[in-house]
C-alpha cells in the first residue's frame, strides 16, 4: 500500500503538482485494494524559482516548515506527510500527537518521535530520513525508491523505467527539430527526456512541438469532417446546384446595380 502511495505522489510531483494534505483519510482504496490519492483541494502547481508559503493541511501531518510559515518548494512537504502515513500504517498511532496545538507544533519542529522495538532497523532509518526536520536533508522520492526496505517486492508497474521515453516511442521528427532550433545533439535531448527533467528547455520544446502537431492534426480532421463528401454533392438535384446562395457569391466579381451609363440611356 505504501509503495502505491509513493508511486502516486511521484506521479503528482512529476506533473508539477504538490498535494499538501496527504493523510490516511485522503488515500482511498478501490475494490482491488489499489490506493487512490484524493482531495486535491489544497494542492498547488509548482513553478521554477517560486516557493510556497501557505500553512495548510492537517496539523498532525504537516511538515515543520509549513507550520512555521517558512517558504518551501513543495515536494518535501509531501514527503514528510508520507512519512507520517508510513508511521501510522506500521504503528497504528501518529509520531507527533497532542491535544494542545502549540505543544504538537513543538514536537513536530523538534522531530523526535518514539520508535517501537518491533520495527526493523531499516524501516526506522527510512522513517527518520523522511521525517527529517531539515527539508534539505529530507528524503526525496528517488532516495525512497532506492531504499532496500521499500524495494522489497516492489511491483515494476509502479515505477516503470523510462516508460514514457522508450527508444521506440521517441518522435524522431520532433527530436531533430529541437536539435536544429537549439543547436544541440540528439544525445542531449534524450538525456533530458530519459531523466524525466520536464522543466528543462529541451524537454519543454520537445513536448510543445508534439502538442502543436497534434493540435494541427485535430484541427485538420475537424474541418475535413465538417465538409460534405463529394457523393453528397453529386446526389443533389440539378436545379439545386444551379442556384447559388447569395452569401456565397463573391461580391468582387458581380454587379449588384446596373452601370450608371445604362441608367442614363434608359432615361
Amino acid at each position: 500500500l505504501f509503495q502505491q502511495i509513493i508511486s502516486g505522489v511521484d506521479y503528482c510531483h512529476r506533473h508539477m503538482v504538490v498535494h499538501r494534505d496527504l493523510k490516511p483519510e485522503n488515500v482511498l482504496l478501490d475494490a482491488h485494494m489499489n490506493a487512490k490519492i484524493a482531495d486535491f483541494g489544497l494542492s498547488n502547481m509548482m513553478s521554477d524559482g517560486e516557493f510556497l508559503r501557505t500553512s495548510c493541511g492537517s496539523p498532525n501531518y504537516a511538515a515543520p516548515e509549513v507550520i512555521s510559515g517558512r517558504l518551501y518548494a513543495g515536494p518535501e512537504v509531501d514527503i514528510w506527510s508520507s512519512g507520517v502515513i508510513l508511521y501510522a500504517l506500521l504503528c497504528g498511532t501518529l509520531p507527533f500527537d497532542d491535544d494542545h496545538v502549540p505543544t504538537l507544533f513543538k514536537k513536530i519542529c523538534d522531530g523526535i518521535f518514539f520508535t517501537p522495538q518491533y520495527l526493523h532497523p531499516s524501516v526506522i532509518s527510512l522513517l527518520k530520513h523522511m521525517l527529517q526536520v531539515d527539508p534539505m536533508k529530507r528524503a526525496t522520492i528517488k532516495e525512497i525508491r532506492e531504499d532496500e526496505w521499500f524495494k522489497q517486492d516492489l511491483p515494476k508497474y509502479l515505477f516503470p523505467e523510462d516508460a514514457a521515453y522508450s527508444s521506440n516511442m521517441i518522435d524522431e521528427e520532433a527530436l531533430k527539430e529541437v536539435c536544429e532550433k537549439f543547436e544541440c545533439t540528439e544525445e542531449e535531448v534524450l538525456n533530458c527526456l530519459y531523466s524525466r527533467n520536464l522543466q528543462d528547455p529541451l524537454a519543454v520544446a520537445y513536448h510543445l512541438i508534439i502538442d502543436n502537431r497534434r493540435i494541427m492534426n485535430e484541427a485538420k480532421d475537424f474541418y475535413l469532417a465538417s465538409s460534405p463528401p463529394d457523393s453528397f454533392l453529386d446526389d443533389l438535384p440539378a436545379h439545386h446546384s444551379a442556384k447559388i446562395h447569395p452569401e456565397r457569391v463573391p461580391f468582387l466579381v458581380t454587379e449588384s446595380q446596373p452601370r450608371p451609363r445604362h441608367t442614363l440611356d434608359e432615361l
